[in-house]
C-alpha cells in the first residue's frame, strides 16, 4: 500500500513538473518566436531596403546603359553615313579611274605611229623647260647651218642639244615575250634603234664649230625605257652612248638636270650683275674724281674772292675814315674850294 502510495507520489511529481516544464518550454517558444518574428522583421526590412537599393542601382545602371546605347547608335549611324559617303566617292573615284584607263588606252593607241610619239615626246620636253627655265635660256626647234634641226637647245656658255626619242615598239614586245628566245631577239631589235638614235644624235647635233658643247642629251619621256637603256643586263647600251657622247635622260633625271642647270644661270646673272655693279662703281669713282676736282677749283676761286673781299673791305673802311674826316674839315672860308673827291678815292 505503501508503495502504491509513493509509487502514485512520484506520478504526481513528475506530471507536476512536465507540467511546469511544458509551462516553461511554451514561454522559452513564445520569447523564442517573438524574437524570431523580431528578427525575421528586420531581416525582411534589410533584405526589402537592400532589394530597393539593388533596384534603384539597376535602375540608374539601365539608364546609363540606355544612354550609351543611344550614343553608341547615334555614332554608328554616323559612321555608316560616312562609310556610305566615302564608299561613293571610291565609287566616283574608281569610275574615274577607268575613264582615265579608258584615256590612257585611246592615248597608246594614238601614240602608236612612230611620228606622234616624236611629237609627243617634243611636247613634254618643251613643257619641262618652260616650267624650270626662263625663256631666254633655251630655244625649240633650234636649226644649224647644215639644216638639221634639234628638238631644244639649252643656252649656258655654250648650246647644249636635247633631241627627244621614244623607241617604244621593241621594248614593248620585249616586255611581252614570252619565252627567253623571244625577249632575246626583241632585245636586239630595241638596243638597234637605240643605238640608231644615238648615232643620229651624235652626227646631227654635236657641233662645237656652231656653239655647242662636245655632248647632246637624249631625252626619253618614258621612265621605263630610261631605266631599261640605264639598268640593263650589261649596260652595254649606256656605255655606247657615253661613248658617242650622248647622255640620256629622262623626265625626272632631266628635271634634276635642269634644276642644276637653273642654279648655274641664277649664279652667272649674279655674277653679270655683281660684274656691272663694280662698273658703275668704278664710273662713280671717275666722276667722283672729276667732282673733286671742279670742288677744289671752286674753293681755290672762292679763297680768292675772300680775299680779294677782305682787301675791298679794308680799303672801303680807310676811305670812309678819309670821307668822315674830309666831313669835319669844314673850310674856314666860305669861298674856299673843297678838295677833289676823284683824288682823294684814288688815294684811298
Amino acid at each position: 500500500m505503501v508503495v502504491v502510495f509513493l509509487i502514485a507520489l512520484i506520478g504526481i511529481g513528475i506530471a507536476a513538473g512536465l507540467v511546469v516544464l511544458a509551462r516553461a518550454m511554451r514561454g522559452e517558444l513564445g520569447r523564442l518566436g517573438t524574437e524570431t518574428r523580431t528578427q525575421l522583421e528586420q531581416r525582411n526590412a534589410d533584405v526589402d531596403r537592400r532589394l530597393l537599393g539593388v533596384i534603384e542601382t539597376m535602375d540608374r545602371r539601365l539608364g546609363e546603359l540606355d544612354t550609351k546605347v543611344d550614343r553608341r547608335l547615334a555614332t554608328a549611324t554616323q559612321t555608316t553615313t560616312q562609310i556610305h559617303e566615302q564608299l561613293g566617292k571610291v565609287s566616283q573615284a574608281t569610275a574615274e579611274m577607268i575613264a582615265r584607263a579608258k584615256d590612257l588606252g585611246r592615248l597608246e593607241q594614238a601614240l602608236r605611229p612612230p611620228k606622234a610619239r616624236g611629237g609627243f615626246g617634243e611636247l613634254l620636253l618643251e613643257n619641262l623647260l618652260r616650267d624650270r627655265l626662263p625663256p631666254s635660256a633655251y630655244t625649240v626647234q633650234h636649226t644649224f647651218k647644215t639644216g638639221e634641226r634639234v628638238d631644244a637647245v639649252i643656252r649656258v656658255e655654250k648650246l647644249v642639244p636635247i633631241d627627244a626619242k621614244f623607241p617604244l615598239d621593241n621594248f614593248e614586245r620585249m616586255v611581252d615575250a614570252q619565252g627567253d628566245d623571244e625577249r632575246l631577239l626583241h632585245e636586239k631589235a630595241f638596243a638597234r634603234d637605240v643605238k640608231g638614235h644615238v648615232d643620229a644624235i651624235a652626227a646631227k647635233y654635236v657641233r662645237p664649230d656652231e656653239g655647242t658643247y662636245d655632248f647632246a642629251l637624249m631625252y626619253l619621256p618614258a621612265e621605263a625605257i630610261y631605266y631599261e637603256l640605264v639598268c640593263g643586263k650589261t649596260g652595254a647600251l649606256l656605255a655606247y652612248a657615253h661613248e658617242k657622247r650622248v647622255f640620256p635622260v629622262s623626265a625626272t633625271t632631266f628635271t634634276a638636270y635642269l634644276q642644276v642647270i637653273s642654279f648655274g644661270l641664277k649664279g652667272m646673272q649674279i655674277e653679270q650683275t655683281a660684274q656691272e655693279v663694280m662698273a658703275y662703281t668704278a664710273s662713280l669713282q671717275s666722276d667722283f674724281a672729276k667732282f673733286r676736282e671742279d670742288f677744289e677749283l671752286i674753293g681755290t676761286h672762292l679763297g680768292r674772292a675772300g680775299s680779294s673781299y677782305g682787301k675791298a673791305e679794308k680799303r672801303l673802311d680807310r676811305f670812309e675814315g678819309k670821307l668822315e674826316r674830309a666831313a669835319e674839315q669844314q673850310p674856314e672860308l666860305t669861298g674856299a674850294e673843297p678838295p677833289a673827291l676823284p683824288r682823294a678815292l684814288d688815294a684811298a
